[in-house]
C-alpha cells in the first residue's frame, strides 16, 4: 500500500508535513514525498488528511468477559477502530477479575482475531478486595502490560506501596482509581450545587485528591511507574504536579469527558453526565486542561465504559457511572483543545499516541520506518455530529453535537480496518 499526499504528524519525531508513507507486510517501509508507486500497489489518497500514529487508548472497558450486553472485544474493537484507534488497554474489572493466567490467555487469545491491538492489564489484588496480591510476575509473563484494581481503589497504603515496588521491578505500570469511598454518599455526581439540586450529597473532590495525595508520596517513595486514571479535580492536578517535581516517576490521564463538560451536564443529559470520578467544576475543568497544556497531564484516555439503554435509563442514584468514548475522543480534543489554541495539533497526538506506547513499552506510537503500519488518517477541518455508534452501547452526553476532526482511514498492521 502507498499513502499519497498525506499531512504526516508525528509525535515521535517531530515531523509535520507533506509525505508519502510505503507499507509492506504490515510495516512502514518508506516515508518520504513523491514516492513512485509500482503497478500492484493500492493506492490511497490522503489529500487533504492528516495522517497519525495509530491512537493508543490505555483505559478501556470492553466488558469480556462477563457482561457481553454491554460490550464484547469485537465491537469494543469496532468502536477503537471508528474512532482511529490501533491499540487499546482493557481493565481487569470483568467477570471473571483478571487475576489469573487462565482468564488472561483466554481474553489474549480471543485478542489476536480482532482488527486491532488488544492489550489487557491484570488487577492488582485478587478479585479486586485489596488484600491479597496477584501473582504479578507471572502475570506479566503471561502478558499482562500493566496492573489495575480499576473501578475500586486500593485502601490499604502498605499493600499498594508493596505492589509499586513490585512493578517498579517488573518495569510495568499500576494504573489507580482514586477514590476514597469514606467521604462519598451517592457516586458519579459532584457534590456541590448541582448534588444538592438533585437532592443528593454526590462524591466530593477530596475523595479524589486525599488518594492522589497519598499516592503520589508512595510512587515517590516506590520509584514505580504509578498512573492516576481519570483525573477530575484541579487539586489533583496541582498535587500530581508537585510530585513530578519532586521525582516521582507520576502519570496522570484526562478523560475527554473531564475537559470539556462540568456537573451542570448532568441537569442536561442525566445518567448519561454520570462517571466516577464524576464531572466537577468550570474551575476544576480549566485545570485540568492546564495541566494538559504543560505536560502534568500527560495522556488522554477515554475510560471507555459501555452500558445497555435499560441500565441508563434508571434513576440518577441507581444506574451505573460511566460513557462510550472512543468514537468521539479525537473529535472532543480536536474540538475542544487544538482549535481554542490549548493544545498544538501535535501536543494533542503526543498524548493520545507516543507517551501511551513509551508508557506501555508497546511497538507503536510512531510514523516510523521499520515500525509497525498503524496509522490513522482524519480531517482535522471537517464538520459532524456523532449519530450512531459501532459500540454495542451507546451511552454518550456527545451524541447530536458539531464536532472537528473526522476520521477517514483506521490502518492496522498495514491493513485497512
Amino acid at each position: 500500500m502507498l499513502i499519497k499526499n498525506a499531512f504526516v504528524t508525528d509525535p515521535g519525531s517531530q515531523r509535520a508535513g507533506i509525505s508519502d508513507i510505503r507499507i509492506e507486510d504490515g510495516r512502514i517501509r518508506e516515508i518520504s514525498p513523491d514516492i513512485s508507486s509500482s503497478p500492484s500497489e493500492e493506492i490511497l489518497d490522503a489529500h487533504g488528511l492528516t495522517a497519525a500514529p495509530g491512537l493508543i487508548d490505555t483505559h478501556v472497558h470492553f466488558r469480556d468477559p462477563g457482561f457481553a450486553h454491554k460490550e464484547t472485544l469485537h465491537t469494543g474493537a469496532l468502536a477503537a477502530a471508528r474512532g482511529g484507534f490501533t491499540s487499546v488497554i482493557c481493565m481487569a474489572n470483568t467477570s471473571p477479575v483478571v487475576d489469573s493466567v487462565p482468564v488472561l490467555k483466554d481474553i489474549l487469545d480471543r485478542a489476536k482475531e480482532e482488527p486491532i491491538h488488544i492489550y489487557q492489564a491484570a488487577s492488582v489484588s485478587r478479585s479486586l478486595k485489596g488484600g491479597e496480591m496477584t501473582d504479578m510476575e507471572t502475570l506479566k509473563a503471561a502478558g499482562a502490560c500493566g496492573f489495575t484494581d480499576d473501578g475500586i481503589p486500593i485502601r490499604n497504603a502498605a499493600f499498594l506501596y508493596s505492589a509499586m515496588e513490585k512493578a517498579k521491578e517488573l518495569d510495568v505500570p499500576v494504573s489507580l482509581h482514586e477514590e476514597d469511598p469514606s467521604f462519598i454518599k451517592n457516586s458519579g455526581v459532584n457534590h456541590g450545587p448541582v448534588s444538592e439540586q438533585l437532592g443528593i450529597y454526590g462524591s466530593p473532590s477530596i475523595a479524589e485528591e486525599s488518594l492522589v495525595a497519598r499516592d503520589g508520596l508512595l510512587a515517590l517513595r516506590s520509584g514505580a511507574h504509578v498512573v492516576i486514571q481519570h483525573i477530575s479535580s484541579g487539586r489533583s492536578v496541582e498535587l500530581v504536579r508537585m510530585f513530578k517535581a519532586m521525582g516521582a516517576n507520576l502519570h496522570a490521564e484526562a478523560t475527554p469527558h473531564h475537559f470539556t463538560l462540568t456537573d451542570e451536564a448532568v441537569l442536561k443529559y442525566g445518567t448519561l453526565a454520570k462517571m466516577n470520578p464524576p464531572l466537577r467544576t468550570e474551575s476544576d475543568r480549566q485545570a485540568i486542561i492546564r495541566g494538559l497544556a504543560d505536560g502534568t497531564v500527560d495522556i488522554i484516555a477515554t475510560d471507555h465504559a459501555p452500558h445497555s439503554r435499560e441500565e441508563k435509563d434508571r434513576s440518577i442514584t441507581t444506574a451505573p457511572s460511566g460513557i462510550i468514548g472512543l468514537e468521539t475522543a479525537l473529535a472532543l480534543g480536536i474540538t475542544f483543545l487544538v482549535r481554542p489554541g490549548h493544545l498544538t495539533m501535535m501536543q494533542l497526538l503526543e498524548k493520545m499516541t507516543l507517551n501511551p506506547a513509551a508508557l506501555y513499552h508497546l511497538p507503536a506510537g510512531q510514523i516510523r520506518e521499520g515500525f509497525p503500519a498503524d496509522l490513522v488518517l482524519f480531517d482535522p477541518e471537517e464538520k459532524w455530529s456523532p449519530a450512531e455508534y459501532a459500540s454495542k452501547s451507546s451511552n454518550s452526553p456527545f451524541t447530536g453535537w458539531e464536532l472537528y476532526g473526522k476520521v477517514k482511514t483506521t490502518i492496522c498492521a498495514g491493513r485497512v480496518v
